[in-house]
């Protein structure tokens, strides 16, 4: 393939131009695997990218797309042939390196791993970041050792991607599940993921107090600010909040009481940049404890060139569960 289809975010005196156009393998990066892509996904990072609502991309021009799967078309890597199916997650993709929504990428072999057994290639990308990430954090509550029975897990953002798929998991697990959301049209879709409750998000989006009554063991926050402030603040005991994400900003309004009164945890959860090991487990997990029905219930597609439109959407709160983008 010496061209290929791609989509491209490029500087103007305006902000930001971004085109699907036809572009060239000298344009790659280097890389010691060049992979054929066949999906990628929508995560709010790139439609954050796409949008230029916030500083995701930080080399001109720029490829988005932040995962991918594919088959390997050359490698001088040891641990990848001809043929291979794998996956890429974060490592500076979409971000510093050309990234996925391209027909074709060129890429470091450490950033990639094995398309699991009993994943089709749309499956892994209908999980994307959004879902491994919500693995990352269920295995850093169960890290700190909080299980179904110390109460019930909160989910903020729960109608998102990282939302949908961290209702599905911790309801598989056994958690009592109150789903936060703004959206309430879509509480019977979260109660079919396994959601027990839902919670409109407006209890949490005002300034917290210190102290507030104790509700939950457990969250799993994609927003922050103000509402991940809320969920400290009403964690029990020795309860934690795992968070990912700053969908309502990167401000955090709290006090240390929650930490030093109730010995509540807040645990930072990255995607990007986790170790090799940490994600094979993560994949892993998923393959044996995501409902795949579950996730073909949150999943609608796209083409590379519906992807502009799709970010804006995202970004505006429109976007409900996983997108799959189909490249070729």
């Amino acid at each position: 393939m010496g061209v290929f289809k791609a989509v491209v975010i490029d500087k103007t005196d305006s902000g930001q131009h971004v085109e699907l156009k036809m572009v060239d393998d000298a344009d790659l990066m280097d890389g010691d695997v060049a992979v054929r892509v066949s999906h990628s996904t929508l995560n709010y990072k790139d439609g954050l990218a796409l949008t230029g609502k916030a500083p995701v991309v930080r080399r001109w021009p720029m490829i988005p797309g932040v995962d991918l799967v594919g088959t390997v078309e050359s490698s001088s890597h040891p641990d990848f042939k001809l043929g291979d199916a794998v996956i890429l997650n974060g490592w500076g993709l979409g971000e510093t390196h050309l990234g996925a929504y391209a027909e074709k990428v060129r890429v470091k072999g450490d950033w990639l791993i094995p398309l699991p057994k009993g994943l089709a290639p749309h499956q892994a990308m209908a999980i994307g970041t959004a879902g491994y990430t919500a693995m990352l954090c269920l295995m850093a509550l169960e890290r700190y050792g909080l299980s179904p029975d110390r109460g019930p897990a909160i989910v903020t953002g729960a109608a998102g991607g990282v939302g949908s798929v961290a209702v599905a998991l911790l309801a598989k697990a056994g958690w009592h599940v109150i789903a936060s959301t703004g959206r309430p049209q879509e509480a019977d879709y979260l109660k079919n993921l396994g959601a027990a409750e839902i919670l409109d998000r407006s209890e949490l989006s005002s300034p917290a107090r210190p102290l507030n009554k104790e509700r939950w063991a457990a969250g799993i926050d994609t927003v922050g600010s103000h509402t991940l402030a809320n969920l400290l603040s009403m964690t029990k005991y020795a309860g934690a909040i795992a968070a990912c994400g700053l969908a309502g900003g990167m401000d955090l309004p709290v006090t240390v009481a929650p930490f030093i009164l109730r010995n509540v945890a807040l645990l930072g959860v990255d995607s990007v940049m986790t170790p090799k090991p940490r994600r094979l487990e993560a994949w892993r997990r998923l393959v044996n404890e995501l409902d795949l029905d579950k996730l073909a219930s949150m999943t609608t597609s796209i083409t590379l060139n519906q992807v502009l439109e799709a970010g804006r959407a995202i970004v505006e709160g429109k976007i409900r569960g996983r997108v799959v983008v189909t490249i070729t």
